[in-house]
């Protein structure tokens, strides 16, 4: 059967569904730090080499997600589940190399193809509306964390840590191979050969590409820097008699909605950018909300009624920001540069999340542990880069399509 939803839509849910449960990190990082005996920042450094590799393998490896999607899928799923498979041994051997190696090398490269591989699929199938195509793709990236985080606490109790990575790395290789086995182009179209040598530094040198990757790194690092401090500033956040305002319980219950945020926000904004005469204004949209949001948590005085909304309100609409930024980029390189070499060109700009993993994170704990400055520094410094973000939007990214390729 030929259709969109079972060689498109399917696999790219079976794919990322898998490998976005790199973004489950927080649920069993302190119990990897305990078991190995090693500190959690050490520990920490297997997530950012994780993110590090994925966008410098997508980079790397566009050209051979363009030439075979089988292939590349099945070349994603082999590095994935051994990456899952080596965290699970070395965990065991308390090895914090061993994991740096197989989370943070190995599962990366996986994360970097097999990231990469549904997307042009998606976009052959889904001609009409890339927008919904990508959004779906990526969606199931985001909803992975809000599935497998409970799954994978019980694991932990029930059968142990490293052998949770033995169990899960078993479900995910069957997921990611009828994946493979589901994916499949539109019978109707043909590679067509690129007039000349694909040049990547032609593509970065750029302008309008080099405004899409700013913007794009810019989204993220400013996400990942309130992304990495929800769980803290809910939890410091108290009445005037000094109670706590939310109980753990109810800060758990807000994270998980984080998760549904950010997915909804992979479908709701790319799709909406179908629908938009230049997707482009869909990232004016989304950097014009969290400014508002992200400032208007840092000047409403801590003791306010509705600070305790307003933070809410802004984790959500910036997780859905977050999300939105991955979806719409895609179809927004395929309206500037065309589909031909859409997977090489939307690898390159893959090295912004790279980039964006290892400092995200950074920013916010300097501010605050560096620096001692309250958590609410951290929503001036993001509303400060979605201030750049969005003139870089609106003045660098050319509206016409390049023909560099």
């Amino acid at each position: 059967m030929e259709n969109k939803w079972l060689r498109a839509a399917l696999p790219a849910l079976l794919i990322h569904g898998s490998i976005g449960t790199v973004y489950a990190w927080s649920v069993f990082k302190q119990s990897v730090a305990d078991y190995i005996g090693a500190s959690v920042p050490d520990v920490e450094w297997a997530f950012s080499i994780a993110i590090l590799f994925l966008g410098l393998s997508a980079a790397v490896l566009g050209h051979y997600v363009e030439k075979n999607i089988k292939r590349s899928a099945l070349l994603a799923t082999l590095f994935f589940v051994a990456g899952m498979l080596g965290t699970g041994f070395s965990i065991q051997q308390r090895s914090l190399i061993g994991i740096y190696i197989f989370y943070g090398i190995v599962m990366g490269i996986g994360l970097g193809i097999g990231y990469l591989t549904p997307v042009k699929n998606l976009m052959l199938w889904f001609k009409d509306n890339k927008g919904l195509g990508t959004g779906l793709a990526v969606a199931g990236f985001g909803l992975a964390k809000m599935v497998f985080s409970p799954v994978m606490m019980t694991l932990q109790k029930s059968i142990g840590l490293w052998q949770m990575f033995i169990f899960l790395s078993v479900v995910f290789a069957i997921m990611m191979l009828i994946g493979t086995l589901l994916i499949h182009k539109p019978i109707d179209w043909q590679e067509k050969p690129l007039q000349k040598p694909f040049q990547p530094l032609k593509v970065m040198g750029n302008m309008t590409f080099v405004g899409i990757w700013l913007m794009f790194y810019l989204n993220i690092t400013a996400g990942l820097a309130i992304i990495s401090q929800e769980k803290d500033i809910l939890s410091n956040l108290t009445l005037q008699n000094g109670s706590a305002v939310f109980s753990l319980g109810a800060i758990t219950t807000i994270l998980s909605v984080d998760a549904f945020f950010n997915a909804a926000g992979r479908i709701g904004f790319a799709t909406l950018s179908d629908r938009l005469k230049d997707r482009n204004s869909v990232y004016q949209l989304i950097f014009g909300i969290s400014i508002v949001m992200s400032l208007l948590s840092y000047f409403l005085p801590s003791g306010n009624f509705l600070m305790p909304i307003i933070l809410v309100g802004t984790f959500f609409l910036i997780n859905a920001g977050y999300g939105g930024g991955f979806s719409a980029l895609p179809p927004l390189l395929a309206d500037r540069f065309g589909m031909n070499a859409i997977s090489k060109i939307h690898g390159l700009a893959l090295t912004a999340w790279a980039a964006a993993g290892l400092s995200g994170n950074q920013l916010a704990s300097y501010i605050v542990h560096v620096l001692g400055m309250p958590y609410q520094t951290v929503f001036l410094a993001i509303s400060i880069l979605y201030i750049i973000a969005y003139l870089i939007s609106r003045f660098m990214v050319k509206p016409t399509k390049m023909l560099i390729v």
